[in-house]
């Protein structure tokens, strides 16, 4: 699918899912060779950055949360960034282009007082609004995580587990998506100031703190989890220690009875069986010996 856009003579060709007859097309109009066509078509391998005559090509990765999966997927997005044009292909919708695209339906793309003279401007704009995305997926991970806080402390240590886990696999794959963007705008810098010149590095300079941003969030988000889980697995270690506990103690007081059940069952003469009290003095010898039990390992502070 094509959608064409444009602004103060600046236009930008969103394809997404795009036919190869669709892309021939655009290449053809734009006068993109066909080796660029040809990658453009297929999925890449990693992010990149080339320099042109007409135009710097250059391939991102962005994150996104499937709320089918629940968890962060890779979302390749391709830029042919011309003088005064900007051509992006995709193929998988994705929502902050299409945010973006209503922006530019209603003429509100650019702030006012700023200059609009070629597509590098354009692209300020269109990678701005993918790192805005990006950080509000981030919030809706951070609820997750005052959730998680919540509950820990609630006495639900074990289900949180398998919380904690998940968020930090979509966290995992937040840094997966985002890990060549600081080496490909060092040298999108570089091929920018060659194409629009040396007054487009401010610009260029302002995508960069874009991308700082995302990523002091992601990793702030991610300290925060190992400190929960380090919490979560302290407070389960220390109730199972409990349990452990209770349980050693529970077998040491069952023991000494254990043995003089045990002694009575034996195929043996007692007198005291034999006595009209000799079950109730049984009885009472078991209870002695595991009261007399208890009190020792209270003055042991045991219990």
């Amino acid at each position: 699918m094509i959608s064409k856009y444009t602004y103060k003579g600046l236009t930008w060709v969103d394809l997404e899912s795009p036919t190869e007859d669709e892309l021939a097309h655009i290449m053809e109009q734009y006068s993109v060779p066909t080796i660029v066509g040809e990658e453009m078509h297929s999925k890449s391998i990693q992010s990149k950055v080339e320099l042109h005559p007409h135009f710097i090509y250059l391939i991102l990765y962005f994150p996104h949360i499937s709320h089918k999966s629940n968890r962060s997927v890779e979302q390749e997005i391709d830029f042919i960034i011309g003088n005064d044009f900007i051509i992006t292909t995709h193929y998988e919708f994705i929502d902050a282009l299409h945010d973006f695209s209503k922006t530019f339906e209603v003429d509100t793309i650019l702030d006012r007082g700023v200059e609009a003279d070629h597509a590098g401007f354009l692209f300020f704009h269109l990678i701005k609004a993918l790192y805005n995305h990006s950080r509000y997926q981030l919030n809706s991970v951070n609820t997750l995580l005052k959730n998680t806080e919540k509950k820990i402390f609630e006495g639900t240590e074990g289900s949180m587990v398998i919380m904690i886990s998940n968020i930090n696999r979509t966290l995992l794959d937040f840094r997966q998506a985002l890990r060549f963007h600081r080496e490909v705008l060092a040298s999108f810098e570089l091929s920018a100031k060659k194409f629009f010149g040396e007054k487009f590095g401010y610009y260029i300079s302002a995508i960069v703190s874009e991308y700082n941003k995302t990523q002091t969030i992601l990793d702030s988000h991610k300290e925060i989890l190992d400190d929960l889980r380090d919490t979560n697995d302290s407070l389960l270690a220390n109730k199972t220690n409990e349990t452990i506990r209770l349980l050693t103690i529970i077998t040491f007081l069952i023991s000494p009875v254990s043995v003089i059940s045990s002694l009575f069952m034996m195929n043996t003469d007692f007198v005291v069986i034999r006595t009209p009290m000799g079950l109730y003095m049984i009885f009472g010898a078991m209870l002695g010996i595991s009261v007399l039990t208890f009190i020792y390992f209270k003055y042991k502070k045991w219990l």
